[in-house]
């Protein structure tokens, strides 16, 4: 059993309900990491979802900042001695805003994110997490989270062609994509053991993960 990754700093990232923060849990658990999840109490998240004017603009903005300040804090703690464990990636703000925006919003979002990026450490690994359509919303369904209630298909298959087109150009660290719709690797342990075989060796460019007897 691998007890120690060559790693530092792992962001998880995928749509939403593709099974990210079950996945940091299970890697911070397994390597007494230091856990990075993102803030969902948002308190523009349900104006948003209601489709209020300008909830868009302060939601985005508000993801930024917190995301933001959240990896500043870790870095400037030194923890980077333990791996961290992150069910995000810094440019997933962009991500939403480009979906979410107006062109005039958008503008003001690219100058405080060009600002505020260059700060930032980049992931050792990236693990995209992908599903279709159907198990995504089933997963959102399944949690019962009141603002996503009534989220609705014609955004999330935006959304998740959003995350496609993005990690099809991504270059900046190694990045494993891992399609999640016949997986779950808390059920799964022989899956998840088999997962940490394959990011604890040297990984370059882009990789797709093949579960054992897929």
């Amino acid at each position: 059993m691998i007890d120690t990754l060559p790693l530092h700093y792992i962001a998880v990232d995928g749509p939403i309900g593709v099974g990210k923060t079950t996945l940091v849990e299970l890697l911070t658990k397994r390597f007494d990491g230091v856990k990075l999840l993102e803030d969902v109490e948002n308190p523009f998240l349900p104006a948003f979802y209601e489709d209020r004017p300008g909830a868009a603009f302060q939601t985005e903005l508000y993801f930024l900042l917190s995301r933001f300040k959240q990896q500043q804090d870790v870095a400037q703690r030194e923890l980077f001695d333990r791996l961290m464990v992150a069910d995000y990636t810094f440019p997933k703000n962009r991500i939403f805003a480009y979906l979410n925006l107006s062109d005039d919003e958008l503008m003001v979002f690219d100058k405080l994110y060009t600002l505020l990026e260059p700060q930032l450490a980049v992931p050792d690994l990236v693990v995209y997490l992908v599903a279709d359509l159907d198990t995504c919303m089933k997963r959102i369904d399944k949690r019962r989270r009141d603002f996503e209630r009534d989220m609705s298909t014609q955004y999330m298959t935006e959304l998740i062609d959003a995350y496609n087109h993005y990690y099809h150009y991504y270059n900046r660290s190694p990045l494993l994509v891992i399609d999640t719709r016949n997986l779950n690797f808390a059920e799964q342990p022989e899956h998840f053991e088999d997962l940490i075989q394959r990011i604890s060796g040297p990984l370059k460019g882009t990789h797709y993960y093949q579960p054992l007897g897929g």
